[in-house]
């Protein structure tokens, strides 16, 4: 331990501030640097991760014809092409989205030191055992927030570009979507994702200042259940089945965050 987290509980308010200040400097400059490197690699990024779900041959598309086939039922789950073309309407609209993914980029990648400059913020006010459950949630909140991107980026956002792209009121209207438009249904739904993955880790915090506790989520589960269906229908366009997709997971989470909390709970 540094004579720096020896000291710590006898700062300022004021000297408190200036440590997270370093802190927040320190994982800005992490989220800086995977940013100009986002930025630099457009055509990859762009072509084969941002715009890839534009293309009938994008995994997951194939994925559920896969499953529809083994099924026995045809080609009933194989995407359609998506009947739109992407334009850009104003004269910076490219480079702007350009940057734009580039940050998000950088935070999605720089997330897991992020979380350390958190962790080393804290740890000094933790006692010995709480530290070492504290690394672990360091690596477990990585690991959520990877899968939550992973899974809004394979699952959620493929079909809501599906149902979105090719929805029509009228054969007589075309499909004509803005870069902007497209790139931030993408990128909102995979972030969105990534963050509603990291329930666990919330209530773990709550539990531990004593604002949550098991007994409590028990009794208010049905409450949950319905807070997890509204927020599956603002995270995913108005299409039932994006909508159960998003739902599922996130009521298997709020059971294991029962199980966190109680954990927590015991070990206090």
């Amino acid at each position: 331990m540094s004579s720096e987290e020896k000291n710590r509980g006898d700062m300022s308010f004021l000297e408190h501030l200036e440590v997270l200040r370093w802190h927040l400097v320190r994982a800005s400059i992490a989220i800086g640097v995977f940013t100009i490197l986002i930025f630099a690699f457009k055509s990859f990024v762009f072509d084969k991760i941002i715009l890839a779900q534009k293309n009938a041959d994008f995994w997951t598309y194939q994925l559920f014809c896969k499953i529809s086939h083994w099924l026995g039922r045809g080609d009933a789950l194989c995407m359609e092409d998506i009947d739109f073309n992407l334009i850009n309407i104003t004269m910076s609209g490219q480079f702007t989205m350009h940057i734009i993914v580039s940050i998000i980029g950088g935070i999605i990648i720089a997330f897991p030191y992020i979380l350390f400059e958190i962790w080393r913020f804290i740890s000094p006010a933790l006692a010995e055992k709480e530290r070492k459950y504290a690394r672990g949630l360091i690596f477990s909140g990585s690991v959520l927030f990877a899968v939550g991107i992973l899974f809004g980026y394979y699952f959620i956002s493929p079909l809501s570009v599906q149902f979105l792209g090719n929805y029509k009121v009228s054969e007589l209207v075309y499909n004509q979507i803005s870069l902007s438009s497209f790139i931030s249904t993408v990128t909102t739904i995979t972030l969105a994702c990534g963050l509603v993955f990291q329930l666990p880790l919330i209530i773990y915090f709550l539990s531990k200042v004593g604002l949550i506790t098991p007994e409590f989520m028990r009794k208010y589960r049905k409450h949950a259940i319905v807070i997890v269906l509204i927020l599956s229908a603002i995270i995913t366009p108005p299409d039932v089945s994006s909508q159960v997709l998003m739902a599922i997971p996130l009521l298997l989470l709020y059971e294991f965050s029962i199980f966190v909390s109680k954990r927590v709970i015991k070990n206090q």
